[in-house]
């Protein structure tokens, strides 16, 4: 008898799962497409529904003992996420869609299971957020900001150090080479994976909120600061040793490193955090 019980609550979710899984399927692909499309900046999305997965497994004794309950509040959040969904199916607005999922997803715990359970695994639910792709033009526009950045600090620094250069648009002229600063140059893609990376240490860790905010917020200089040194690295090589030496592995390999040295300063901040945290106590 237990086990037909149990068989019947797991059952009545079949239909609206089967509802939901078709309403956002035509949204599903484009973001799978998007994942695994060559030189994503979103293919940490696979990874993102992983993790959330895992952490909502972790809670599934205290959600099982969580006092179950409805709430109208979640209804709400439920009919808006619902809403957005009918607008951006009628406008084909596909990243509108997909963040619309989460809300719907949020807003059906909390109207189906109440405030207890939603307060055990907001944050998986919402962390789903990061696998949305952003619309192309949007990347486009912050990529090309953070890139001619990456660039004018790097004409600074080859000038302090006595090499001519200057920057034209998207390339490094160096008396004896030319240097075209690509789109993973800009620090964008290492962004998103420190802000990931931020946000999972951030949630398992026992850090104080400012503590966490701080974590979560350092990928941005890391990532910025890596890529300079990595334009910097190539177009000071390039002048000294010629472009057919940066070109090829050199280039790849120095995107390695610059990412491994910027994850080393990123666990050494995560450390100390916890540390401070541990004296404080």
């Amino acid at each position: 008898m237990p086990k037909l019980i149990r068989f019947v609550n797991w059952a009545k979710w079949i239909a609206p799962l089967g509802v939901l899984g078709y309403v956002y399927y035509p949204t599903f692909v484009w973001m799978a497409e998007r994942w695994s499309a060559r030189d994503s900046y979103f293919g940490h999305g696979f990874m993102i529904l992983l993790v959330s997965f895992y952490w909502i497994i972790q809670k599934r004794n205290v959600l099982t003992n969580c006092e179950h309950g409805s709430n109208f509040f979640g209804f709400l959040i439920l009919i808006t996420g619902a809403l957005v969904q009918i607008l951006s199916s009628v406008f084909r607005i596909y990243f509108l869609s997909a963040f619309s999922f989460v809300l719907v997803l949020f807003g059906a715990v909390y109207f189906a299971f109440g405030k207890k359970v939603i307060r055990e695994i907001w944050f998986p639910i919402l962390f789903l957020a990061l696998m949305v792709p952003l619309p192309l033009l949007f990347i486009s526009e912050i990529t090309l900001r953070m890139k001619f950045f990456v660039s004018e600090v790097s004409v600074f620094l080859l000038n302090s150090i006595g090499i001519h250069s200057v920057r034209e648009g998207s390339y490094i002229y160096t008396p004896h080479a030319l240097s075209l600063i690509g789109d993973p140059c800009s620090g964008l893609r290492s962004f998103l994976a420190f802000l990931c990376l931020g946000l999972v240490f951030a949630y398992d860790s026992r850090l104080v909120l400012w503590k966490k905010v701080v974590l979560v917020l350092s990928g941005f200089p890391l990532a910025i600061l890596s890529n300079i040194l990595r334009v910097f690295s190539l177009s000071l090589l390039g002048e000294i040793y010629g472009m057919d030496f940066v070109t090829g592995r050199v280039h790849d390999a120095s995107g390695i490193v610059v990412f491994v040295i910027a994850f080393v300063l990123f666990m050494a901040i995560r450390k100390k955090l916890e540390i401070a945290h541990v004296s404080f106590q």
